[in-house]
C-alpha cells in the first residue's frame, strides 16, 4: 500500500509541475545579468539592430469594444459616465449599465473570421517588419490563453488564443512580434471617495450600482476592483505570462507606469531583458512621456513625431483611422499617400512607425482598411531599399510644410506634405544616399536644393549617379555651385505618392 502511495505521490508532483495548459520551456533566467535597477537595466541595448532596420510595424486595436462598435475603443470607460454619448447609446441599445455590464458584450466578440496566416500575410505584404496584438487593452480582457487572467480570449468569445495564432504566423513570415499592454490604467483607485468614482487615474468608474464595483473574485479582476499591491503584481504576471509563452522581440507599454511600484516595474524590466539574455535574443521595451529611463528603452510619441533628428531611435504609434482606434461604425481613413508621407518623415529623423489597424468584432478587416495596405505595401516594395536597414543622414530634410503639434509631443502625424518637400536617408554604408520628395515633381522642371550644396550638407565623397527608383534611367544634375545644387526632373516625373532619388557615391 506505501509503494502504491508512493507512486501516486510521485505521478501528482510530475503533472503538478507540468501545465496542464501550456507547455513552456523553464522560465527562471540562468543568470541575473540586468539587476532590477535603473542603474543595470541602462547598460541593456534598448536600440537593436533588427528594429534599426526593421523602420515599420503594425498592431491593432481589436477586442470587446469592437463589438458595441460605437464612439471608441474607450467605450468600456464612457459606457459608465452619465452624460457622455456612449453612455445614452448603451442604455438605448443593451438596457440599463446595472443589467448590461461591459462582460456582456464576450460572448458576441466572436472573431470567426479570425485567421491569423492570412493576417501575417497582410503585414508583410503591406511592408512591415513587425506586429503583433494590442494583448490587454484598458479594459482588462486579455488577447492570449492566460491562466492568470480568466478573462482571455482563449476561454471566453472568441475561444482562441489570438498572440499565440499571431506569434506563429508571424515567425513563419520572418516577421518580429510585439505584444503591447495598456492595462495599468485598470485598477480601480477611488472607491473610498465618492468625488472620484469617475476619476481618470482608473479605467472603470466606481458605482455600488454597477458591475464595476463587484466584489466578486472574477469580476474584480476584469474591473480592476483589487488593492493596489495586489494589481501590480497581477500587472506584472500577466506580461510576464505573455513573455514566457510567446517570446515577444518588443513589448510596448500605453503610459500609466507612474500608477504601477516603481519596483515592480523595474523588476519586469529586468524579467525581460535576463529572458531574452538567456535566449540570446535581442529585445527592447517601448514606453511613452517619461515612464522609463531613456537609456531603458525606445521612446514612443503617440500620433506625432519628432520635429527634428532623434539623436536615439524613437518611434510613433499612428493610426489608419480618423475617428478612433478601433473600429466603429461609419469609421473613415487615411489616404494612403498621407501615411506614407508621414512615415516617410519619421524614418527620416531617426524614427520607427507602428501602425495601427482596427479590425471587426468577428475577425474581418475591412476593405478599406485592406485598400490602404495594399498601397502603402506597393510604395514600400518600390522603395525597399531606401527605407529598410538605412539610417539617417546627416541632415533629415527641409521643405516649406508646416506640422501642427502632435497631442503628445512633437508634431502632428497628419501633416500635408508635397513635393517641394524633401527628406533623406542613407545606406549603412554611406555609400548611398536617398533623396525623397513627398509628391511627384513637376515633369522637366530644374529644382535647386541649396541646402544640399557644397557649403552645407553635399556628401562628402563625389556623387557617381543619380536615378530614381522604378526607373534605369540617371538624373541630370548640376553640384558645381558651392551653393546651390540643381536637379533635373526627368519627362516621367516620378512617384504619386513619394519620389525617390537614389544618389550614389563614389
Amino acid at each position: 500500500m506505501r509503494c502504491l502511495v508512493f507512486v501516486f505521490f510521485l505521478i501528482s508532483i510530475f503533472y503538478g509541475c507540468s501545465d496542464s495548459k501550456h507547455t513552456t520551456a523553464e522560465t527562471k533566467p540562468q543568470k541575473l545579468v540586468y539587476e532590477p535597477t535603473w542603474e543595470s537595466l541602462k547598460k541593456h541595448n534598448a536600440s537593436p539592430e533588427w528594429l534599426k532596420d526593421a523602420k515599420f510595424g503594425i498592431y491593432f486595436h481589436w477586442g470587446v469594444y469592437s463589438v458595441p462598435a460605437y464612439g471608441n475603443e474607450w467605450y468600456a470607460r464612457h459606457m459608465y459616465v452619465p452624460g457622455r454619448k456612449e453612455f445614452d447609446y448603451h442604455k438605448a441599445n443593451y438596457g440599463d449599465q446595472s443589467e448590461f455590464g461591459y462582460h456582456h458584450f464576450i460572448p458576441q466578440f466572436t472573431a470567426e473570421n479570425f485567421n491569423a496566416e492570412e493576417w501575417a500575410r497582410i503585414f508583410k505584404n503591406a511592408g512591415a517588419r513587425f506586429a503583433g496584438p494590442v494583448a490587454q487593452h484598458h479594459d482588462g480582457f486579455a488577447m492570449w490563453d492566460s491562466e492568470v487572467n480568466p478573462w482571455n480570449s482563449a476561454d471566453m468569445g472568441p475561444k482562441k488564443d489570438i498572440t499565440g495564432a499571431l506569434s506563429k504566423a508571424l515567425k513563419k513570415n520572418d516577421l518580429k512580434l510585439i505584444t503591447t499592454f495598456h492595462h495599468a490604467k485598470n485598477n480601480q483607485r477611488n472607491r473610498d471617495n465618492p468625488k472620484k468614482w469617475d476619476s481618470w487615474d482608473s479605467h472603470f468608474p466606481y458605482n455600488p450600482k454597477w458591475h464595476t464595483s463587484s466584489e466578486d473574485p472574477k469580476l474584480s479582476k476584469l474591473y480592476g476592483m483589487i488593492p493596489e499591491k495586489d494589481f501590480d503584481q497581477y500587472w506584472f504576471d500577466q506580461v510576464k505570462e505573455v513573455i514566457d509563452q510567446y517570446n515577444p522581440d518588443m513589448i510596448w507599454f500605453d503610459t500609466w507606469f507612474n500608477s504601477i511600484d516603481t519596483k515592480k516595474v523595474q523588476e519586469m524590466s529586468s524579467y525581460y531583458y535576463n529572458q531574452a539574455n538567456d535566449k540570446k535574443q535581442d529585445v527592447t521595451i517601448g514606453y511613452k512621456q517619461a515612464d522609463l529611463p531613456k537609456e531603458v528603452g525606445i521612446k514612443d510619441i503617440e500620433q506625432g513625431g519628432r520635429r527634428e533628428l532623434g539623436e536615439r531611435l524613437w518611434m510613433t504609434d499612428i493610426t489608419l483611422s480618423n475617428k478612433s482606434w478601433c473600429y466603429v461604425q461609419g469609421q473613415t481613413y487615411k489616404s494612403p499617400d498621407l501615411v506614407v508621407r508621414n512615415m516617410i518623415d519619421v524614418f527620416s529623423k531617426n524614427g520607427v512607425v507602428l501602425l495601427n489597424i482596427s479590425p471587426m468584432a468577428n475577425g474581418s478587416i475591412p476593405e478599406e482598411q485592406l485598400t490602404v495596405l495594399k498601397e502603402i505595401g506597393a510604395w514600400m516594395k518600390t522603395h525597399a531599399e531606401a527605407i529598410y536597414e538605412t539610417r539617417p543622414y546627416t541632415l533629415f530634410g527641409f521643405g516649406p510644410a508646416i506640422a501642427e503639434d502632435g497631442h503628445f509631443g512633437g508634431q502632428s502625424a497628419t501633416v500635408s506634405y508635397t513635393a517641394e518637400d524633401v527628406r533623406f536617408t542613407q545606406s549603412k554604408d554611406g555609400k548611398t544616399v536617398y533623396l525623397f520628395m513627398l509628391g511627384k515633381p513637376k515633369p522637366g522642371e530644374v529644382v535647386n536644393l541649396p541646402l544640399f550644396s557644397k557649403r552645407r550638407y553635399l556628401p562628402g565623397s563625389p556623387i557617381k549617379r543619380i536615378t530614381i527608383l522604378g526607373y534605369d534611367d540617371e538624373v541630370k544634375y548640376d553640384s558645381s555651385s558651392y551653393k546651390d545644387f540643381f536637379l533635373t526632373i526627368p519627362e516621367y516625373g516620378g512617384n504619386d505618392i513619394a519620389t525617390v532619388f537614389k544618389i550614389e557615391l563614389d
